[in-house]
Order: C-alpha cells, then sequence, then structure tokens
C-alpha cells in the first residue's frame, strides 16, 4: 500500500467553521428527507462532529455510532471493525466526514444496507457508495481536518512547484 505522501499530491485544509458550514450545507440538501430517519448512525471518529451538526440541524435525537479503523496519519490500512449495530440500517440516516476509497463505506453499506447514506466530502473513488454529500475533491487531495492541525505557517503553492 504506498504511502500518503505518494498518494496525495495536494493538501485541503478544513477550519472547524468550515466544517461547521458544510455539515450544515448537508443538513439543509437532506432537510427534506429529514421525517424518514428515525436515528443517525455516525462513523467514528470522523463522521462524530459532523453527525451532531446534522443531528441538531434535523432535530434528530437518537445518534448511534459504527467504528471502524482504517487510517493512521500515514496511510489507510486493513479495516478494523470495533463497534457495529444491529439491523439492516431501514430508517437510518449514515453520516460521515469523508468518503475516499469506499473501503469503510462498503463495509458499512453490507452492514446496514437500507440505511440512507450521506458524507459531507467526497472523493472520485467513493462516491458511488453514498447517497449525498456536499463537496467532492480529487482523489489525490489529502483533506486535513482540524482535529489533525495545528496552525503554522505553510509555503505559498508556488514554493512547492520549484
Amino acid at each position: 500500500m504506498p504511502k500518503a505522501k505518494d498518494r496525495y499530491q495536494r493538501s485541503y485544509p478544513i477550519s472547524w467553521d468550515q466544517l461547521h458550514r458544510d455539515s450544515k450545507a448537508l443538513a439543509w440538501r437532506l432537510y427534506d428527507r429529514a421525517e424518514s430517519w428515525h436515528g443517525i448512525v455516525a462513523i467514528t471518529r470522523g463522521g462524530l462532529v459532523p453527525a451532531a451538526v446534522i443531528a441538531r440541524e434535523l432535530e434528530i435525537h437518537n445518534v448511534d455510532t459504527v467504528c471502524i479503523s482504517s487510517y493512521d496519519w500515514k496511510e489507510q490500512g486493513k479495516a478494523n471493525i470495533i463497534k457495529s449495530i444491529d439491523g439492516d440500517g431501514k430508517g437510518l440516516l449514515i453520516i460521515d466526514d469523508l468518503v475516499d476509497t469506499g473501503k469503510t463505506a462498503k463495509i458499512v453499506r453490507e452492514m446496514l444496507p437500507k440505511a440512507y447514506f450521506a458524507t459531507v466530502y467526497a472523493k472520485p473513488d467513493g462516491k458511488p457508495l453514498v447517497d449525498a454529500y456536499v463537496t467532492e475533491v480529487s482523489q489525490d487531495t489529502w483533506i486535513l481536518f482540524p482535529w489533525d492541525s495545528e496552525i503554522q505557517f505553510v509555503a505559498p503553492i508556488a514554493d512547492d512547484q520549484e
């Protein structure tokens, strides 16, 4: 498996404010269907923050988690299912921050085939696995979420091209 530094050519930093705005935009996209869901399933850990925003905006109080670990800060590895939930997903809204290669999404789709699946961000390889998303980014872009970053100087794009 290639290391992240080899697979990703671009970086796309997301601030807390932007994540909140994009999660709220996803809630708007989901609003017309909200009455059909009796609960939200957040894919941990990345889906927790967007799920909280969407649960608030759509007035959904039943929030559960599916816990799958497949990333470390360097690369995507073998998926490890830490916690699943019972049922086929009927009446559930699955929320994640990002669908990347689709590896985690495939596992959750098999687990909850009747659920509606939405992510805030989507890459081309994973996009066919979700029902809704807000922003598409290229496959070679590493999305730097606010929980994975600190404020520091970054060189201008032109400096990276030399």
